[in-house]
């Protein structure tokens, strides 16, 4: 069997200029990174279009340590959907080096169904990460360079300071560290630590901007902490979101790639969703949306985390809706959620499958509750039963909901004809946009609640005293109308990782909440969440090499 690298090694690239003529731009509209990828310019979005496209929102179910293969299928759906003579863009996150080196793996897609080239776009890509990093940091040296100085200090309280600096690495050593030491002339000590880029607020930032107006107010707004009298201070009072605006001229750009059977690609952003949004950038979609007939999106991990964000914080602020959703499940996170341990899922067991469907249940309710239509995509992996999959078809017939297996990984586009039919089926049938959980306007314990009990299926919430103490903050900084972007384990409906299946009348604990007054959101924590994860005992670093001719393996 080849591997995912393998496989895109042996797919003779177009060059970038065919796949963007398939999209009706000029060759002189391309910002060229190499032969193979491209930027592409902000002129190019209309609103005449992206606001009348067809948007195909792909989440999951709660899924496994390894994921269920979002991205997966919503390449091989964009495939299908360009077989059946719809001209269909997907538009992606990009990867985090973390993850690529760490223990998940790239995030490209997976057999037949990847987006190209592989190992350009899992290593630096075209090096948005990069510039957000170094605008995230150049604030972070902003600040300490004003607590350091005499004569243009604003007073800022050091204390009060939460911004930490970023890399795209995971690195637990440098979650919390002091700095400032070695005398007067090294700045003034602190504590503080290192997030990954991918959780970093620029990111979140850049990737709800509209335009690059939008960014520069955005990044403005970062709320930076206190000054001993008790005034906010922003990053416009450091002078500066100009400079970091200006690292992003060419991140805010999305990229344009190719699909394994050459058809367009727009990735662009990338933040987590189990601590941020979870999505793809505004730009982006809407500049695939002003590109083609139908654009394939993903939102991360399940739909209670995801798929709840893309709609009550991307497509409230930017005006998006989709016309339906794309509910993936795979046999082993089903078994998962049926009790089944990791180490036996390979193992064919219906009766597990059917325990587990409680979990698929739930998520169907919740995209229900939007108003949308749906389709479970059964994303099928080599070892699934015939008997397995009807447990899963049958289920979803008895509750009404069109139901498809995706082979994608095994056949591209071939592989998901019967899933691409269905979600023409189901889009057509929207005919307006999707019912918001809740009014942004409503008070933040209100929102809380709301996504807690109806999305999570949560009894209660609770908060602890510095969640009350965090709350009396924002009501004083005039943040209350803000949405609600909950950091909650992927792994659960509810903040308990251990609670498979279909957890009910737990109670969700908010330990904090954190402002990210420049994306333009609150962040409850509920639970142990890292902004800067760990290397696992056996890092997919140490299977990655590169040999004299410049090839490349043990790249997933």
């Amino acid at each position: 069997m080849q591997t995912d690298l393998e496989i895109a090694r042996s797919i003779p690239l177009q060059p970038i200029a065919a796949v963007a003529a398939k999209c009706h731009i000029a060759a002189d509209d391309l910002e060229l990174y190499g032969k193979y990828k491209a930027k592409l310019p902000l002129h190019l979005i209309r609103e005449d279009r992206w606001k009348k496209g067809n948007l195909i929102l792909v989440s999951a179910i709660s899924p496994t340590p390894a994921g269920e293969g979002k991205t997966t299928v919503s390449i091989g759906l964009s495939e299908g959907l360009n077989r059946l003579g719809h001209h269909t863009c997907v538009v992606l996150r990009e990867p985090s080096l973390g993850p690529v080196f760490g223990i998940k793996g790239g995030a490209t897609g997976g057999g037949w169904s990847q987006v190209l080239p592989m190992e350009d776009i899992n290593l630096h890509f075209t090096g948005d990460f990069s510039a957000i990093e170094k605008a995230h940091n150049l604030l972070a040296a902003l600040i300490d360079n004003n607590l350091q100085s005499k004569t243009r200090s604003l007073g800022l309280d050091p204390r009060t300071v939460t911004w930490k600096r970023v890399m795209d690495m995971n690195d637990r050593s440098l979650r919390n560290i002091v700095i400032g030491l070695g005398g007067t002339s090294s700045g003034v000590p602190r504590e503080t630590g290192f997030d990954i880029t991918a959780a970093s607020e620029i990111m979140a930032i850049l990737c709800l901007a509209t335009d690059r107006e939008d960014l520069k107010r955005r990044l403005g707004n970062i709320f930076v902490g206190f000054t001993f009298d008790k005034r906010p201070i922003y990053a416009r009072d450091l002078q500066a979101p100009g400079a970091m605006a200006t690292l992003l001229k060419m991140a805010i750009q999305p990229n344009l790639v190719q699909t394994i059977e050459g058809n367009p690609a727009i990735i662009h952003g990338g933040p987590f969703a189990n601590i941020a949004q979870g999505t793809n950038s505004v730009i982006a979609t809407r500049m695939g949306l002003s590109l083609a007939d139908y654009v394939v999106t993903e939102a991360g991990f399940g739909f209670d985390l995801g798929g709840e964000k893309f709609l009550d914080i991307k497509c409230q602020s930017a005006g998006l809706s989709p016309r339906a959703v794309v509910l993936v499940a795979t046999i082993r996170a089903l078994k998962y959620h049926g009790g089944v341990a990791l180490a036996d899922l390979k193992t064919p067991n219906p009766e597990a499958v059917a325990a587990g469907l409680p979990n698929l249940e739930k998520h169907l309710e919740n995209i229900c509750a939007y108003g949308l239509p749906v389709v479970v995509a059964i994303n099928r992996f080599a070892g699934d039963s015939a008997a397995e999959l009807a447990v899963v078809q049958e289920r979803a017939a008895a509750l009404g909901v069109p139901a498809a297996v995706a082979n994608g990984w095994e056949a591209g586009g071939g592989g998901t004809a019967e899933l691409a039919a269905a979600v023409v089926e189901a889009a057509a049938t929207t005919t307006a946009p999707f019912q918001p959980l809740y009014d942004w306007d409503w008070p933040v314990k209100q929102k809380i609640a709301t996504i807690a009990t109806k999305i999570y299926g949560a009894g209660s919430v609770v908060y602890t005293a510095q969640a009350q103490a965090d709350l009396r903050k924002i009501a004083n900084l005039g943040l209350e109308k803000l949405p609600i972007c909950m950091a909650k384990t992927q792994k659960s409906l509810s903040d308990n990782p251990k609670l498979l299946g279909r957890p009910e009348d737990f109670v969700v604990t908010v330990r904090e909440i954190e402002i990210a007054a420049g994306a333009g959101f609150l962040i409850p924590i509920t639970g142990d969440m890292m902004r800067m994860p760990g290397l696992p005992a056996e890092p997919a670093a140490e299977h990655i090499d590169i040999d004299a001719e410049g090839q490349i393996s043990g790249l997933f």
